[in-house]
């Protein structure tokens, strides 16, 4: 909701400055030289990516689009999920994990937590590094490399949504110049027509111009950055696990490697020490938070 606000004050004071200036919003109707921008700035998006980043671009946009998920909630949920994934370990050992970790999806523990649930790069996460403890021994130095290894792989991954947007963006304004450059040639051709017809006819070319540079900095650039900043957050989630899981090999109980876990957790959603205790200790069920 907050996105839509920003793009409204842009549209609102855009279109008052101009009209207040004596422009007329008539002028702004120019079908070819949208289709040319739009078309060339989409027919380039389509060209330059993969489809499975194409997908992840309409995903983060929606993401983007709609409240914020990285709430207190979710850190929440997924701090006592590990929790009580963790509580098993120690109470069963890793083989415990067995039903929750080969099909997360179906396992009551972690639809508990219907916000981390929902995530299945997440979800995915801990199956595998749970599933990888289990198999075989291995030490807090070694879990600690591999999995830093995998969170950079992942990183590289979701960011490649936003790099791609932002070089169509950027591309923007060379597509604004091509239409303008386009709408001149059309003038030139009507050269020995009356002053006022030419005038329209390089008011429209200038339109061109005006798009390419308004839709880069103005929508794709904000969108991209705002993508980014998405996957920043999520990516403090991953962080979040990998420091539970290092710590729970060293050897730590559940409730201290959880709670090197929420500090790597951003501020406005991180607890205190005292709340994720009080968490803990009541283990309400999410729903009723």
């Amino acid at each position: 909701m907050l996105k839509i606000g920003g793009i409204l004050i842009v549209f609102i004071c855009l279109i008052w400055g101009y009209m207040h200036s004596g422009g007329r919003l008539a002028a702004f109707w120019q079908p070819g030289e949208i289709v040319i921008i739009l078309g060339c700035g989409i027919g380039t998006l389509i060209l330059a990516n993969s489809s499975t980043v194409l997908k992840q671009i309409i995903a983060q946009l929606k993401g983007v689009m709609r409240k914020n998920s990285y709430s207190a909630d979710y850190s929440q949920q997924l701090l006592l999920l590990m929790y009580e994934l963790l509580d098993s370990v120690q109470n069963g050992g890793l083989r415990s994990l067995d039903n929750h970790i080969e099909n997360p999806t179906d396992s009551e523990v972690f639809q508990r937590y219907p916000l981390i649930a929902s995530d299945s790069e997440l979800c995915t996460f801990i199956a595998d590094n749970f599933r990888m403890m289990a198999m075989g021994k291995i030490n807090e130095h070694e879990l600690e490399g591999l999995l830093e290894q995998e969170l950079h792989s992942v990183e590289e991954n979701l960011l490649q949504a936003s790099r791609s947007l932002q070089r169509t963006g950027e591309a923007m304004p060379g597509f604004g110049i091509c239409a303008a450059v386009l709408g001149i040639v059309i003038t030139m051709q009507s050269i020995d027509g009356s002053i006022a017809v030419i005038g329209v006819k390089v008011a429209a070319a200038l339109i061109g111009t005006f798009l390419g540079v308004f839709i880069c900095y103005c929508l794709i650039d904000p969108l991209a950055n705002a993508m980014e900043q998405l996957v920043k957050k999520k990516m403090t989630a991953f962080e979040c696990l990998r420091t539970i899981m290092v710590n729970q090999v060293t050897g730590k109980p559940p409730l201290l490697a959880v709670d090197a876990g929420r500090k790597m957790l951003p501020v406005e959603i991180k607890p205190s020490f005292s709340q994720l205790e009080a968490w803990v200790d009541s283990r309400q069920e999410p729903d009723s938070l």
